[in-house]
């Protein structure tokens, strides 16, 4: 029974962080689905988001929910900004253009933190107390993420699905050259959502910071990175929706696997939580290439 317990707490915490996995990987899949670019310096900008919680925190005493709409303004101009200098002209061009370039933007953002706040860890811890489940606590911090994650993922969908830019985006996704002789002004409809999808990546930077709390650095973001795309990959790379799924998937396997693996000896099991997660991955593409959503909700 006590095994059982601490799987079940465990699949809960999963579930509550998967759903800030899934809001981190939204961005990832919204810039590729429309503009079919894959940022690979995704983490960078989840780093940007971290920052910002924790300057908002230490600095001015604002909590990190009162955070979120200052990272979302801080990603929306930087997704802006960085559309319109690099992102718009490779717009068409060879994939491995837009990787290095993406690529390149991460490494700068990341070498540009650490000139101004240096190599070092920091964390800050925001304790409003926790509810007990009688097989775990969790906090309402953790509680509060996960109910903003879902908040901000209702939101974004009502925005595709009942309002005129919505439909745009979704027109521009379907046929660019058609949405163009109906009159939508492609080139803001992608800087739009690159703006929307690096803003979104921000955010969820912030509610990061309230399971790290001691994790915050330059390069956090390899580690997000690598998790976004393996996310992305399971619920449809092309697919917002698909991604938050995926992200709640991933954090069921990313906890449940490391209760499973602690019982046996000699075992890392926090190691082997990645080589778990990969495999259940090539499962599910060799039943469903296009991943769990793959062409739904897009």
């Amino acid at each position: 029974m006590p095994f059982l317990e601490q799987l079940a707490g465990n699949l809960i915490y999963g579930a509550i962080l998967g759903a800030v996995y899934g809001l981190a990987t939204m961005g990832l899949s919204q810039i590729f689905g429309v503009l079919k670019i894959v940022n690979v310096g995704h983490g960078a900008f989840i780093m940007l988001g971290a920052f910002t919680a924790y300057w908002m925190f230490t600095l001015y005493s604002i909590n990190p929910m009162l955070s979120i709409p200052i990272a979302l303004v801080i990603g929306l101009s930087m997704g802006l900004a960085v559309f319109y200098t690099v992102i718009r002209r490779l717009i068409g061009a060879p994939e491995l253009s837009s990787l290095l370039a993406t690529f390149g933007i991460g490494i700068f953002l990341e070498e540009l933190a650490k000139f101004f706040w240096g190599p070092d860890h920091r964390g800050y811890t925001w304790n409003i107390g926790s509810v007990n489940l009688s097989i775990t606590l969790i906090p309402y911090s953790k509680l509060l993420a996960f109910g903003m994650s879902i908040i901000i993922a209702l939101i974004l969908y009502s925005i595709f699905q009942k309002t005129r830019i919505g439909t745009a985006i979704r027109a521009v996704v379907e046929d660019r050259e058609g949405a163009m002789v109906c009159g939508v002004n492609v080139t803001r409809i992608y800087a739009l959502s690159f703006a929307i999808g690096i803003g979104l990546t921000v955010m969820s930077g912030v509610l990061v910071t309230l399971f790290v709390p001691v994790g915050i650095n330059p390069y956090m973001g390899g580690e997000y990175t690598l998790k976004a795309f393996v996310i992305a990959v399971l619920g449809g790379l092309s697919s917002p929706w698909g991604a938050f799924v995926g992200g709640f998937i991933f954090g069921l396997l990313e906890n449940g696997s490391y209760t499973i693996l602690s019982l046996f000896p000699n075992v890392e099991p926090f190691s082997l939580t990645r080589f778990v997660a990969f495999s259940v991955l090539l499962i599910i593409l060799l039943v469903k290439p296009t991943g769990l959503m793959g062409g739904e909700g897009e």
